[in-house]
């Protein structure tokens, strides 16, 4: 079948690669072969909008066929590195190419040696993807994702937090400074103080369509301080949820803070009809954490990598 590329133009795009991506994921058995609905919104308002910054237009390319209906979708995450998101009724070699092909002259970044380079994310079970990339030049780099998800029938483990610190979900936007500082800190813990930016961005994160507050979870230090975090996305389509992020403050971790409040996430996301949840690592610690509360099931998403 004859597919044909173009360039993203609207929000009309938007909101049509919403739907393929849902129905791909349901047709994937709910693995993330390609992206879940709520990593497309997350990468849109708040990856997007408050870091990289890419014209959409020129940064988002999508193959459809003579009636539009999507067949794949070409993206980046960061500068220098493509994901190709694939419905599988069109899953093939030759529109792999011409994802690739057009990956390799799109998003390739120079190197302070004047060389070209690229990342493509593969899943490990992708056989005709990773074969295509070896083919073409690729080698698989370190530091894969590791996709943990558990299903929802599982019990969940009843771990209490501390004396002392409460859970509940974010206040309102007189909070956004206290919950921005400690996500700066939890993933910058070696980084001077005058490197933080600010909290504005965090208003984009309330913007993407499956946002709610009252799964934008923290956890209270008995001083008042916040002292972990964790939002969850919940798509009733898929009745799949997920973390993202999950965060504690250097000075309240090791104390079972952040898995007491991952537990009070899952409670959440299981009374409003969830079946499956999932979580993203790539840190020992990370996995330490999410494994113990159940995501021990996991796939690989592996980036392969060129230079030429």
């Amino acid at each position: 079948m004859k597919l044909n590329r173009r360039k993203y133009q609207n929000e009309d795009d938007y909101w049509a690669i919403r739907a393929f991506l849902r129905e791909a994921f349901l047709l994937n058995g709910r693995r993330e072969v390609s992206w879940p609905v709520y990593r497309w919104d997350y990468w849109r308002w708040h990856v997007n909008e408050n870091i990289f910054r890419f014209d959409l237009s020129a940064a988002v390319f999508l193959w459809e066929t003579d009636d539009g209906r999507l067949a794949a979708v070409l993206h980046p995450d960061a500068a220098g590195e493509a994901f190709l998101q694939v419905h599988p009724a069109f899953h093939s070699a030759e529109l792999e190419v011409a994802l690739i092909s057009t990956a390799e002259t799109q998003f390739a970044i120079t190197q302070a040696d004047g060389r070209q380079r690229l990342v493509i994310w593969a899943h490990a079970a992708d056989a005709v993807r990773q074969d295509l990339l070896q083919r073409r030049g690729y080698t698989r780099g370190a530091g894969p994702e590791y996709q943990r998800r558990r299903s929802m029938d599982a019990a969940i483990p009843d771990f209490g937090l501390p004396p002392g610190y409460t859970v509940r979900a974010l206040g309102d936007v007189d909070e956004h400074p206290a919950r921005s500082w400690i996500s700066w800190r939890a993933f910058h813990p070696d980084e001077p103080d005058e490197k933080y930016e600010g909290w504005t961005w965090y208003r984009n994160v309330q913007r993407a369509p499956l946002y709610r507050r009252d799964l934008d979870l923290v956890a209270v230090a008995p001083d008042g301080e916040l002292a972990a975090f964790c939002t969850l996305w919940f798509d009733d389509v898929t009745r799949t949820a997920a973390f993202e992020p999950v965060g504690t403050h250097p000075s309240h971790q090791r104390r079972g803070v952040g898995r007491a409040l991952m537990v009070e996430g899952l409670r959440r996301v299981r009374d409003l009809g969830a079946t499956l949840c999932t979580v993203g690592s790539y840190a020992e610690a990370a996995g330490a954490l999410y494994a113990s509360v159940g995501f021990t099931d996991y796939d690989l998403s592996e980036p392969w990598v060129k230079v030429w």
